[in-house]
């Protein structure tokens, strides 16, 4: 029971930073200190320490060998090798989640896409990267592959900080056509058009990046 304060305060420093670098709330290239973290989220150093090791691990922080802890910087090798797995990943979740695909699974799909598309028009990058990750983790989790989708989550997390960076830098303020493809293959019950969705979808921002 003694180990349970220190579990809890692990877990939220933990959650918390991981879904701001998911989300793209922090930059490439940013900076932590355990300080700042413990202070951030009110706990000491060591349930600080401990959430940073652990994100380290998943990729979601770099670490250099004098001990600075920043958000990944990606090169373009890097980028088109995790934009690579997105594209064999995210096809064959969608096919599995299409067999228990549903009427109200695919019209929650389209409430979050509309919320996605506000994003867009008002260019606000965090809540556009948030509500597009939602998007497509309401259709994986009904692919019940576990560790299929937990491998996913590692490479959106690396990729979090470089997608704010890529979302600012567009300027978009029109959504692109992919997730309204993909709702029409859902209804359709269409798995070649499905795959073909997400495929386009993951590898239009990698175009961008390059460019």
């Amino acid at each position: 029971m003694s180990d349970l304060p220190y579990q809890s305060a692990h877990d939220r420093v933990y959650r918390g930073l991981r879904q701001q670098v998911m989300h793209g709330e922090l930059a490439p290239g940013h900076a932590l200190t355990l300080r700042g973290i413990g202070k951030s989220f009110g706990v000491s150093m060591t349930p600080a320490r401990e959430a940073v090791r652990r994100l380290t691990a998943e990729g979601a922080l770099s670490m250099s060998a004098s001990g600075r802890v920043t958000t990944p910087e990606l090169n373009r090798d890097r980028i088109e090798e995790l934009a690579s797995i997105r594209a064999l990943l995210e096809p064959e979740l969608a096919s599995r989640a299409l067999r228990r695909a549903h009427l109200a699974l695919i019209d929650r799909m389209e409430v979050i896409n509309e919320t996605n598309a506000r994003a867009v028009y008002r260019q606000e990058p965090i809540e556009y990267i948030r509500t597009n990750l939602e998007f497509h983790r309401t259709l994986y989790l009904r692919a019940q592959s576990p560790a299929m989708l937990g491998l996913l989550e590692t490479v959106w997390l690396q990729l979090g900080p470089t997608m704010r960076a890529l979302y600012t830098r567009l300027r978009r303020t029109t959504a692109p056509p992919h997730h309204r493809m993909i709702l029409e293959a859902l209804r359709a019950g269409d798995d070649a058009a499905l795959r073909l969705a997400l495929r386009m979808d993951v590898t239009q921002g990698l175009r961008h990046l390059q460019g």
